[in-house]
């Protein structure tokens, strides 16, 4: 069976290292990504099982890439998961995210919430 993919976006370079680390030693394969210039090119390419996604905040303009994921044809099925240290994180899933985790988060629950997104 091959391995699910994930895509990361994270600004910050150690929680992507994190990210990248966990996300491997549970046996998927990562493809990390810090800036969101030419995303939605690189999700139709790779066709990632889930995307974990940095919003910062739950504004128009902090969703504005995760509606356009949701948007877009051919990739709007795929769950995202929004990573955010806002205190009103939990509204992002009223807006465009399938699922939220927040920052600073608890590894076994990151993994849970993949996992529960990758079979849903």
């Amino acid at each position: 069976m091959s391995k699910k993919k994930i895509l990361v976006l994270e600004k910050d370079e150690d929680i992507l290292q994190v990210l990248s680390h966990i996300l491997m030693d549970e046996g998927y394969d990562v493809k990390l990504a810090r800036s969101e210039k030419g995303l939605l090119q690189q999700i139709k390419l790779y066709c990632p099982d889930v995307i974990l996604l940095d919003i910062i905040r739950p504004t128009p303009e902090g969703t504005e890439l995760c509606r356009a994921i949701k948007a877009a044809e051919g990739i709007s099925h795929i769950p995202v998961i929004a990573l955010s240290t806002h205190t009103k994180a939990d509204t992002l899933k009223d807006v465009c995210a399938d699922d939220v985790i927040k920052k600073p988060f608890d590894v076994d629950f990151l993994v849970d919430i993949i996992e529960k997104q990758v079979m849903a």
